[in-house]
């Protein structure tokens, strides 16, 4: 690859702006145009004149419109550019795939419905907030007795939440709730759980009770009926035991990377986002589809302006499910006082990201090139394997929450501003967008997606590099954020409707 990277970067050959991969002195002429003032690492400059409401194109697509007179050279942002119509620009044909990659198996974890780990834990899972102190402590006393003894379970840990009480039992707020909770009880990373409940909250345990295979390896009860809180972790260290024993005698083998899910997250984005981590993951996801595997996309109000771009690549039943969506998130955002284009964040802003047409354009890269398999609600089970969509907020944790609850056993997450994140019991591997976040916080990053930009390696290199960690973490390698301790505060159940 280029020792000597180009300082500028133009994405489409109809874009009206260029992308400073470096900072930019003013007076320096960079594709073609003189700058007129300091363009910071990630951000844009004109390429010409555009008059104020004149669309601005990157990516080949409308990212926003003038806010303000523009001249070639300027410094675009959002003191001059701003929200505008979107939609607007070509979009792809209904998809394709890569030939199938050569690695096609990892070391995974065969559990009897034929369904396919990454992790072997065991979930300590709270059905009430009122439940979540006594959960970390049986986690807790649980890993310090009981992991000891038994060498291929990976840890206990305490899925614990702020809900389950307090709420109708007849709205959506309720339903989401239960189905995340039904979607972790299952989740093929835990080889058993265990649910704790109060006694008197809404969220009663009876919701959760199980008559199949896993029989042995679920068990339940209320802190109220078994004498209080210090009995519970007594008491659960005893009925743990024998779910331990029985999650020991799974161990991993080589297995087909069609037992991955991938649950596909940004956050902290920035300007290179867009044009490194995100379509290096999509390649990745890619290779992994034509593998066998799934991937989900997500957070829907950050693919705001871009949905054209998948619904071409759907079915005309899941592209009118996916419209639907962006409608009630319209709807949702302006009953609450709110609209989708309140999104970049001050951190995505300062990272070079002007609009949330930008953002969304960027977003949707992590979906690569491959046809749209199907389109899902929040933690709904995915049952289609392939590239898939579930709706979600944009806020990470929840968004996760929901793409594990829905399956995901491998989470990958791109990052240009820093997000420090796990998802237990889904591994997560972080992607860093430059070099300079990577070398500033290697401890919590996985890959240098900034090696691109840097001239050091390829994009489809980088998505071939993405895809080898992601398989070598699903055979038990660990990820940074799982040596530091990330997964046990990031269950976030989406929150909707009245607290009573």
């Amino acid at each position: 690859m280029s020792q000597n990277p180009p300082a500028a970067l133009l994405l489409g050959d109809s874009d009206t702006i260029g992308i400073a991969l470096r900072t930019l002195p003013a007076g320096e002429v960079h594709l073609g145009v003189k700058l007129t003032a300091e363009i910071p690492a990630g951000h844009k400059f004109a390429l010409r004149d555009h008059a104020p409401g004149e669309t601005i194109l990157k990516y080949g697509q409308a990212m926003g419109e003038a806010s303000a007179a523009i001249r070639a050279g300027d410094h675009v942002h959002s003191h001059n550019a701003g929200m505008g119509p979107h939609g607007l620009g070509p979009a792809q044909s209904r998809g394709q795939l890569p030939p199938a990659p050569e690695r096609r198996s990892f070391n995974g974890i065969l559990r009897q419905d034929g369904r396919i780990a990454t992790r072997n834990f065991i979930g300590i899972i709270a059905s009430v907030n009122c439940s979540s102190t006594v959960c970390n402590a049986i986690a807790r006393a649980a890993n310090e007795r009981l992991l000891p003894l038994y060498p291929n379970v990976d840890g206990f840990v305490p899925i614990v939440h702020d809900q389950g009480c307090g709420i109708a039992t007849g709205g959506i707020g309720f339903e989401l709730l239960v189905r995340v909770l039904k979607g972790y009880r299952d989740h093929v990373n835990f080889g058993g759980v265990m649910l704790v409940g109060l006694g008197c909250e809404v969220n009663q345990l009876t919701l959760y009770k199980r008559d199949d295979w896993t029989r042995a390896r679920h068990a339940s009860f209320n802190i109220q009926e078994v004498g209080g809180s210090r009995a519970a972790v007594a008491r659960a260290l005893e009925i743990l035991t024998p779910i331990a024993e029985a999650a020991n005698r799974d161990v991993r083998q080589m297995q087909p990377v069609s037992g991955i899910t991938l649950g596909m997250q940004c956050g902290g984005s920035d300007g290179f986002s867009g044009i490194t981590a995100n379509p290096a993951l999509g390649v990745a996801s890619d290779l992994l589809v034509a593998a066998g595997g799934t991937s989900i996309l997500s957070e829907t109000p950050e693919i705001y302006g871009a949905e054209h771009l998948l619904i071409a690549r759907a079915s005309e039943a899941d592209g009118e499910k996916l419209r639907g969506m962006i409608r009630w998130w319209e709807e949702y955002t302006q009953d609450n006082g709110a609209s989708l284009d309140n999104n970049p964040s001050p951190g995505n802003k300062r990272g070079g990201i002007t609009t949330i047409l930008e953002k969304s354009l960027g977003a949707v890269a992590k979906g690569g090139r491959a046809p749209l398999a199907g389109v899902y609600h929040y933690a709904e089970r995915i049952g289609t394997p392939g590239f898939v969509y579930m709706d979600s907020p944009g806020y990470d944790p929840v968004a996760a929450t929901g793409q594990v609850a829905a399956g995901a056993n491998l989470i990958a997450f791109t990052t240009g501003r820093g997000s420090c994140f796990g998802a237990h019991p889904a591994p997560s591997l972080k992607l860093a967008s430059n070099s300079a976040l990577w070398r500033s916080m290697e401890e919590d990053m996985d890959l240098d997606c900034g090696k691109i930009v840097e001239g050091r390696i390829s994009l489809p290199e980088m998505g071939v590099e993405i895809y080898n960690k992601l398989l070598d973490t699903a055979s038990g390698a660990q990820s940074k954020s799982e040596l530091f301790g990330y997964g046990d505060a990031e269950f976030v159940p989406w929150r909707i409707g009245a607290v009573l």
